[in-house]
């Protein structure tokens, strides 16, 4: 999936002349394919649940970003990863106590695809997210949840603002999304 999804944006870069480069690699190997700093790292929605480890993971980012650099993340809320597909109960710890493995029929991205699959995930608690990123002399500036969604990639939401769903049982009581901003540490100062 990865890989079509970077020759789709190789191509759509191409159309519209943007100097752009695409990498497809395990995370925890990307220091071994890329030899650059940068100024701003971004984590998206869906990313940290592929990950066994958040302290590779922010070790990562302290290695990319310039000193000063900002970091800066949008995710799920490890809340809603603990209901069931269809939020009728609690299945999974909110502590990423062991490896979450499930087959699901489709993907994230098109629920309805003719495709059968195992996944395996991992549910991290805020704590970890933001002990990892400190461990890692990534200093925290602001951090918000959000009491919805701004994709309706979960089952049973219901649009109930342009741009935002929720689960209509939930209502605004139960947190979907977090958001950070931080900034690398200067040692040398």
């Amino acid at each position: 999936m990865s890989d079509k999804a970077i020759d789709e944006a190789k191509e759509l870069a191409q159309k519209l002349r943007f100097d752009t480069q695409f990498i497809c690699t395990d995370l925890y190997n990307l220091p071994n394919v890329l030899d650059e700093k940068f100024d701003i790292v971004f984590t998206s929605y869906g990313t940290i649940g592929w990950l066994p480890d958040l302290g590779k993971w922010a070790k990562i980012i302290n290695h990319f970003l310039n000193p000063g650099g900002k970091f800066i993340m949008a995710e799920f809320h490890p809340v809603v990863w603990m209901f069931d597909d269809d939020f009728e109960g609690v299945k999974y710890n909110y502590f990423n106590e062991k490896p979450i493995v499930e087959t699901y029929e489709g993907t994230y991205a098109d629920q309805s695809a003719d495709i059968v699959q195992e996944y395996v995930m991992w549910n991290h608690s805020l704590a970890e997210v933001l002990q990892n990123l400190i461990e890692n002399d990534i200093q925290i500036e602001q951090f918000r949840e959000f009491d919805w969604s701004p994709y309706p990639c979960f089952k049973h939401v219901e649009e109930f603002e342009k741009g935002k769903w929720r689960i209509p049982k939930f209502g605004n009581k139960v947190p979907l999304v977090f958001a950070l901003s931080a900034q690398k540490i200067d040692r040398n100062l």
